[in-house]
């Protein structure tokens, strides 16, 4: 089974070169990083070939999530090096910035057999982690055979990806047999990978980390970011500031509706818009400035200056959850569509009132 989820994977990925390709003329994206997601990873990297304990976060939002964990197991562990993948660049920069516990950061390698034993032979992991659902067979049949102990921390079955696991039931039985250990944010994920395979005794509720990591104090260049980000936002303190956060593609139209609804009563709000993928960022300026706003990107903003403009687009990564600190209201993206929303306990932990689609 595990040789054809390779081929599998190799003809997908020939069939979506065509879009990687344009990605990477169109946005640059892809490009530095492609050498670490083939397991070659940097000179420097793991140089006295420690061993280590192995973190895998997607993206942001898992990133974020890790901070709880990392000084716990720091000070559990102080002998292994603790060291960070992401699949995505937002992720790792955000990573880079924030997750002082961290002593590397890299892209997580394409789960193929050559490309794995590669990236674990530099990792030497002693422990490998998986924040939420990433399930990866090739990678956990390697731990596995190198005794490395895996777990599935933060796990997550979303109602909307259960029917899919459940079809591959027989193939998924044998890859968690590979987990040592599931720690699930409730009873009904818990159930949902027990029915997919999980041996019922390996599976724990622990709740959701993403509440623990709200009150993990920020590494000193999160703090430095904080201060640099707000310079470019010295709004006067009566003026309305909405929030649109993390928006999917359409969403922003919604937002903009509303927004001239609030116009109508308050001339002088302001809307900042943060698209939730990078490479929009230059189809929601035209979607705003079609709408007929005044309408800025963050990196067009002067330094400690209130934003002379109507909206504008949050075009940088990591800025965020600074930014909840001046909202009046903030909308959280990815829940006018079908995408199951995103973070609402970022902008809550300030007190701010939020609004989210169905």
């Amino acid at each position: 089974m595990h040789t054809v989820y390779s081929v599998v994977i190799v003809l997908f990925f020939l069939a979506v070169s065509p879009y990687f390709v344009y990605q990477a003329v169109r946005y640059r994206k892809y490009v530095g990083n492609l050498r670490q997601r083939l397991g070659y990873l940097p000179a420097s990297f793991n140089l006295d070939g420690d061993e280590s304990i192995w973190i895998h976060a997607v993206s942001v939002g898992e990133v974020l999530t890790a901070r709880a964990l990392l000084p716990q197991l720091r000070e559990r562990y102080p002998r292994l090096r603790i060291f960070l993948s992401t699949t995505t660049m937002t992720g790792q920069q955000v990573a880079r910035e924030n997750l002082q516990y961290a002593d590397e950061v890299f892209y997580f390698p394409l789960d193929l057999p050559p490309i794995v034993r590669r990236t674990m032979r530099l990792v030497k992991p002693r422990i490998f982690i998986m924040m939420e659902t990433e399930i990866w067979p090739n990678l956990l049949r390697a731990c596995r055979r190198a005794g490395v102990s895996t777990v599935l921390i933060n796990g997550r079955i979303s109602s909307r990806s259960f029917p899919r696991y459940r079809l591959a039931r027989r193939f998924f039985r044998r890859v968690l047999d590979d987990v040592d250990r599931f720690c699930m944010q409730s009873d009904e994920s818990a159930r949902r990978i027990i029915a997919i395979g999980a041996d019922r005794q390996r599976v724990s509720v622990t709740g959701s980390l993403k509440f623990d990591s709200l009150d993990t104090p920020v590494s000193a260049a999160g703090e430095r970011g904080r201060h640099r980000v707000l310079r470019y936002f010295r709004v006067n303190a009566a003026r309305p500031v909405v929030i649109a956060a993390s928006t999917l593609k359409g969403e922003e139209e919604a937002v903009l509706e509303a927004f001239g609804r609030v116009r109508a009563n308050r001339g002088d709000a302001l809307l900042i818009i943060a698209p939730r993928k990078p490479e929009r960022f230059d189809e929601v300026e035209r979607l705003g400035r079609r709408a007929g706003w005044r309408l800025a990107r963050r990196t067009e903003l002067p330094v400690d200056a209130e934003p002379k403009v109507d909206v504008v687009v949050l075009d940088t990564i990591g800025e965020l959850a600074h930014l909840y600190e001046i909202a009046t209201v903030v909308f959280v993206g990815g829940s006018l569509v079908d995408a199951g929303g995103h973070n609402i306990l970022e902008p809550a932990i300030y007190g701010k009132p939020i609004v989210f689609g169905p």
